[in-house]
């Protein structure tokens, strides 16, 4: 065969046949005129073996290894930059952070980049306390993990009333667009798996738990799920798994990333723990023993849990001096609004409480009868109505018997008349409350009358009532309304109209009566209910158009259903009224977390009105004072985040309904209803030796330290504009600077060979827009201006970017020629790129290396940004000798590529051993349980008990799997850390030739004067940390 190759290893081919530039690594021919040739791709290292012909040959472009230095410098340096830019997370250690609209705050820095990401697979329990910030650490992961590469369909599963708060708080602050899936979605596309067609999902955790919805869930592999409130996810015990359990147990096994989000990981119990934590590894918790291990060591691999007084702001510099490092969360002082209700108003308490109890009697006499349910349900509710307003009473009074009316027409359909499915009254605790307020609707209809003369004796019985309502209100002798006025004179709202109050109501009637009073008054009001859409913040009538407007001061009450008990952050108002006090204690911590949280530097006042003159006032005040006292006890206000781990969401609503049905009588009401709230049970989660896990400081000079670090590799706006500019220049592309903006352009419409970029298979961005608005690479001009802004990871820029690679790629191939003012010899400048990848072929980290050889080939490190420095230059007919030095690599793995490889490892064999600790000890101890079972097996054998022969080819087979579980997972880590340099390649050289006029006045004025240059820096820093500011030395960014 003939020796003759057409192209030779090293060189790189680009054209229609490959979707990225091929470096040659082999090449042998296969026939006439044929050649077989091992290819690498130049961007994702995937190796391919091709056959190629020389009419193939003949389509592409063949770019030599052996520079020439007669590329085009311009784009040289634009394809280094696209390059740099493309893996820009690793020159910045806070770099997801520093693309994204938040300003995180210590422990959120910590999480995200001390553990989570330092993790071969993100399997974390995240549980700090109540209002750490979860969405923004939630959405610095997804950040991170997609500028990597390593994720593209994310799932998140949250309670159904926090899903538009994701979904808004990634879109605001990480640009991330999540569908919602409800159960509609699904039901109306019947044939099409709504799962698959989404790349960014929220939904709800029951939703996704049923069993009508679980197979088409299990069939989608997601690259990240997130689960908020993952407590609720919690098994009973090893033989009861619940329906949420099981959801995320098959979330588990679909899911290469996964982060459970929890405030209350615990229950005290270290079984159900470990239970808990198996949703994350099966192996590494499979035994209890290692729980414990976990508590004596005080560190579990897959757990991170910081208490609010570890919680801080960034040291803020003091008039005296000193940094003083704020606690982030303010004090919440509660108080009781007490009043007792009398005259007419007592008198409806009490007639409306005897109607009620006597539905309620009626109904549970009628056992599980479908109406009687219903009814039950109604009577309860109608108490809450009562508790809440008369206003509200009434309404629900006149709606039932306008409903009775309706149906008394039509008799028989009546008695017959099923209601819907009432879920149980933790589901209905879950439900929307647009969804509640239709429920309620409907069973307004349902009667347990027998017949069309006792439904006419309800309806009366019911506008009596109503009447009577009536009468209260139109004399305004309602005495919580009294109450409200005295307190708003006593607060200073009527003195200071400045002066913010958010308060809270159950129930939309309620809402609406308040709205008039305090319009009446004098109040400028607004209101949030689960009536209105989410809206924008310029679109009046939504709930992000009345948030904006209460946080600007246009209004000065805002009043609110449960709509805004979660998802929304008020930290700009520090007064709460609780006008009315939920039946489910979760949502007064829900209400209270509106106001405090991060953000807030006002002590937090908490005012809970209560009727203690009535059956439903006392109790909850009893219950109000039991929480209080409790708190005090144990200094710890985790008491009323872990409420719902001890009084289950309903525990209220179940024994007023059977009060209200005559089981239970006066004297044991309060008995029944406190019996649990007992401090030993909240010892025993708040301060479990569980807690013992926690951690309590932040390594705040580390962070600090790193943050520096950020800000000093930050990518700044300029450099990013520079880049838009000079890449547009090369695709027909105009960018209109705007004048009085900088770094701001108005756009032309987009060119339709950058919209071909979205088609690449490894296109993970969204869509790029045909025609963008004004742009702004500064966040902050973006931010003010309601302008878009392009910054890493945004489409228009990546698909910039990647037309730069591939425009470049021929120059990068030929090398290019540039002076210098700064040097005064020849020089020569290689360009490297180098990654870690781990025995299962992920890349760990990636990263450019530029290193400088002179004429002796003395070499030295350079910052790979370091061309912006030059100016482009035609090569020269005769090179120096640097030109055609040998290659630096040898200097370079030892200088520069070892250490490298050794950092990484160090940082991922800490990692792998602290799993790797807890897997083994796992398993060995459950190994050991096996031999224990099949030694009794064995025994019963030979006493030939019956059944044991089979007890022993089970417990055999037990033993068996948790072998091959163990040898399977020792693999795994065995790859995990086994880690190596790979993709080692030289991409450009550029030879560096000082300018030919840099001895000329003209030229030497610009030359740098370092010596004068460090001077002037030594002054400015100087006087900028004498006031007190901290100083980044960017003055070569």
């Amino acid at each position: 065969m003939s020796e003759y190759k057409p192209i030779r290893e090293g060189q790189i081919l680009t054209g229609a046949l490959f979707n990225e530039p091929m470096r040659v690594e082999t090449v042998r021919e296969d026939g006439p005129s044929r050649w077989k040739v091992g290819l690498v791709g130049t961007q994702s290292e995937r190796f391919r073996s091709v056959n190629l012909s020389s009419s193939d040959l003949q389509t592409l472009t063949i770019l030599e290894s052996i520079p020439t230095y007669n590329g085009d410098g311009k784009l040289l340096r634009l394809g280094i930059q696209a390059y740099s830019l493309g893996i820009a997370y690793e020159f910045d250690p806070y770099f997801g952070l520093s693309i994204s609209r938040v300003d995180p705050l210590p422990h959120q820095l910590e999480a995200i980049y001390d553990y989570l990401l330092k993790l071969a697979r993100v399997r974390f329990l995240l549980a700090d306390d109540a209002g750490a910030g979860k969405t923004i650490m939630a959405g610095l992961l997804i950040r991170e993990l997609k500028l990597r590469g390593l994720v593209e369909r994310v799932l998140i599963v949250c309670p159904a009333n926090l899903a538009f708060q994701w979904q808004r708080e990634l879109k605001e602050k990480f640009d991330e667009k999540f569908m919602i899936l409800k159960g509609y979605d699904i039901r109306d596309q019947f044939g099409m798996n709504q799962w698959l067609e989404q790349r960014q999902v929220l939904t709800s955790l029951d939703l996704a738990k049923r069993e009508d919805i679980l197979p088409g869930l299990g069939q989608v592999h997601w690259d990240l799920v997130i689960v908020d409130e993952a407590h609720r996810m919690s098994a009973s015990d090893e033989t009861h798994k619940t329906a949420r359990y099981k959801l995320g147990e098959l979330l588990r096994d679909s899911s290469d990333h996964l982060l459970l989000l929890t405030a209350t990981p615990h229950k005290g119990d270290p079984v159900n723990f470990s239970l808990f934590l198996q949703l994350l590894d099966y192996d590494a918790y499979a035994d209890v023993k290692s729980i414990r291990e976990a508590m004596g060591r005080r560190k579990a691999p897959f757990y991170l849990r910081r208490t609010k007084e570890a919680m801080v702001y960034f040291p803020e510099r003091q008039e005296d001096g000193t940094w003083i490092a704020r606690k982030i969360f303010t004090k919440r002082i509660p108080h009781t609004v007490d009043f007792q209700i009398d005259g007419a108003e007592f008198d409806l308490y009490r007639d409306v409480t005897r109607f009620v109890k006597y539905q309620s009697t009626k109904a549970a006499a009628q056992g599980d009868d479908p109406r009687a349910r219903a009814i039950g349900f109604l009577m309860s509710l109608y108490q809450r109505r009562l508790a809440s307003s008369t206003h509200a009473m009434r309404r629900s009074l006149e709606n039932r018997a306008k409903r009775l009316e309706v149906g008394l027409k039509r008799a028989q359909e009546l008695a017959r008349l099923v209601p819907p499915e009432i879920p149980d009254p933790e589901e209905l605790e879950e439900m929307e409350e647009q969804e509640r307020e239709k429920l309620e609707e409907i069973l307004e209809a349902i009667t347990l009358a027998g017949s069309a003369e006792q439904v006419r004796e309800e309806i009366e019985e019911l506008k009596r009532l109503a009447a009577q309502a009536q009468g209260v209100e139109s004399c305004g002798a309602e005495a919580k309304l009294s109450r409200l006025k005295i307190l708003l004179h006593q607060e200073g709202f009527f003195d200071q109209s400045d002066k913010r109050l958010l308060i809270f109501t159950e129930f939309k009637d309620t809402l609406d009566y308040l709205m008039g009073c305090l319009r009446n008054w004098g109040f400028r009001v607004g209101c949030i209910h689960g009536g209105m859409k989410a809206g924008f913040r310029d679109e009046p009538g939504t709930r992000l158009y009345t948030e904006q407007q209460f946080k600007d001061g246009a209004i000065q009450i805002l009043a609110a259903t449960e709509a805004a008990g979660e998802g929304i952050n008020l930290q700009c108002c520090n007064v709460l009224f609780n006008y009315d006090i939920p039946w489910n204690p979760n949502r007064l911590e829900q209400r209270m977390g509106r106001i405090h949280r991060y953000g807030q530097h006002k002590d937090c006042l908490i005012f809970n009105f209560v009727a203690t003159n009535t059956i439903e006032g006392r109790v909850l005040q009893r219950l109000l004072e039991k929480l209080q006292e409790i708190r005090d006890s144990l200094e710890d206000d985790s008491v009323f985040n872990v409420v719902g781990e001890i009084l289950p969401a309903a525990h209220i609503e179940r024994v007023l309904r059977d009060y209200y049905a005559g089981r239970l009588g006066d004297a044991d009401l309060e008995d029944r209803l406190l019996r649990d709230v007992d401090e030993g049970r909240f010892r025993a989660i708040c301060q479990n030796a569980l807690e013992g896990l926690a951690t309590k400081t932040l390594n705040l000079e580390m962070l600090i330290e790193r943050r520096a670090k950020a800000q000093e590799r930050r990518l700044v706006p300029e450099t990013i504009a520079r880049f838009l500019q000079d890449s547009a220049g090369y695709v027909s592309f105009t960018l209109k600077p705007i004048s009085n903006l900088p770094h701001t352009f108005d756009p032309a419409r987009t060119p339709g060979i950058l919209r071909n970029y979205e088609t690449q298979t490894d296109w993970k961005l969204p869509a790029l827009s045909t025609k963008y608005p004004r742009i702004s690479t500064d966040r902050e001009i973006a931010e003010k201006n309601n302008l878009e802004w392009v910054t890493p990871g945004h489409p228009l820029l990546e698909a910039l970017r990647r037309h730069d690679l591939n425009l470049a790629q021929e120059h990068l191939g030929q090398g290019a020629c540039f002076y210098s003012l700064q040097h005064e010899s020849p020089a020569r400048l290689d360009f490297y790129r180098a990654r870690v990848v781990d025995g299962l072929g992920q890349v760990i980290h990636e990263r450019v290396f530029a290193v400088e050889i002179v004429d002796n080939d003395k070499c030295q490190m350079q910052d790979p940004g370091i061309l912006g420095n030059f100016m482009p230059a035609d090569a020269p007919q005769n090179p120096p000798p640097v030109a055609l030095a040998s290659k630096a690599t040898a200097w370079l793995n030892e200088q520069a590529l070892t250490p490298f490889l050794e950092e990484v490892r160090a940082e991922r064999i800490h990692e792998i051993e602290n799993i790797a600790e807890h897997v083994e000890f796992s398993l060995t101890e459950l190994l050991q349980k096996a031999d224990e079972e099949i030694g009794r097996a064995v025994s019963e054998v030979e006493q030939k008990v019956t059944g044991a022969e089979g007890r022993l080819a089970q417990a055999e087979a037990r033993h068996a799997e948790l072998l091959a579980r163990r040898e399977r997972r020792r693999q795994e880590l065995g790859r995990q850390r086994a880690l190596s340099l790979q993709g080692v390649e030289r991409i450009t050289s550029v030879l560096i030739l000082p300018h030919p006029e840099r001895e000329t006045p003209e030229v030497r004025r610009l030359r740098p004067d370092f010596e004068t240059e460090a001077v002037a820096m030594r002054i400015v820093i100087e006087h900028e940390s004498a006031q007190g500011r901290q100083v980044y030395d960017v003055h070569e960014k």
